[in-house]
């Protein structure tokens, strides 16, 4: 009798191990993307049948074959590798200017009731501002080259990261800043050791929301005022009606997008593995 009780004991002690994210030994992201991409085939399969058949126009609606071939044509004579080049030049260069001062910034907000209720007017009436729209302002400061484009981009990706950081810091509790000044950490123990950890979540998340609107505003930016980037091959191909090059320059944005997407989640998984994202 001892024995089995002890037995008893030993099996109530060991952990219970539910399986997260998997169903019938298939993964859920993977459960996810299958049927993601089932989807897609379908919407693609349909819309060639109905071209196919001439019940949707090829002029304003090519085939996904037609638009296929000219993806391949533009890379063969190197014009999207080109465009492609640019564009993500731009993006990246106005990314980082737009956001290591946010980074910056959002931090000292968060941690200074002062310096937040000086800049909150500021930050909430320019931060509506459509930042293709002061465009041709920033043209007249800067000029018509380069710097002005990435500035524009700069603008559009600082609130986002701002203010997620500012409401990453804010969330912290106080109680974990007062422990680690109780023993003794100093300013740059206190940063690495609680506000960053603290508040990377939400920075993840404003990095995440710059990243798009940076790729939409160098996009839009490129449509308006350059001569060289994915928008510019769009606008020329509506200027000739070339169709199935706009769908193609659509296509290959998508795709940057998505990659984007999946690369700064894979770094959130990495860089902040106790954030569970909870199954719905």
């Amino acid at each position: 009798m001892a024995n089995l009780a002890d037995a008893g004991r030993r099996g109530e002690e060991q952990p219970v191990r539910v399986a997260v994210g998997k169903a019938h030994g298939v993964p859920r992201p993977a459960r996810r993307w299958a049927v993601a991409l089932l989807v897609l085939a379908a919407i693609l399969t349909a819309w060639e049948v109905l071209v196919r058949t001439g019940a949707v126009s090829a002029l304003f609606f090519p085939a996904p074959s037609a638009i296929a071939r000219t993806v391949v044509r533009l890379i063969r004579t190197g014009v999207l590798v080109r465009s492609l080049g640019v564009t993500t030049g731009r993006l990246a260069l106005g990314f980082a200017l737009g956001s290591l001062p946010a980074l910056a910034l959002g931090m000292a907000m968060g941690r200074s009731r002062r310096l937040r209720s000086s800049l909150d007017p500021l930050i909430a009436s320019t931060h509506p501002m459509p930042k293709i729209a002061i465009l041709p302002l920033i043209m007249i400061v800067l000029g018509i080259g380069e710097v002005s484009k990435v500035v524009v981009v700069a603008l559009g990706v600082f609130f986002p990261v701002l203010i997620n950081t500012m409401a990453g810091v804010r969330q912290i509790s106080p109680v974990h800043l007062e422990v680690a000044e109780n023993y003794g950490a100093g300013a740059g123990k206190v940063f690495t050791r609680v506000l960053l950890p603290g508040s990377l979540p939400m920075i993840l998340a404003g990095v995440r929301l710059g990243v798009n609107i940076a790729l939409l505003l160098t996009i839009a930016v490129e449509m308006v005022a350059a001569d060289k980037g994915l928008g510019v091959l769009i606008w020329l191909a509506w200027e000739t009606m070339r169709t199935e090059e706009i769908y193609a320059a659509l296509a290959v944005i998508a795709v940057l997008g998505v990659t984007f997407n999946l690369a700064l989640q894979a770094a959130t998984r990495r860089l902040v593995p106790w954030q569970v994202e909870r199954e719905i």
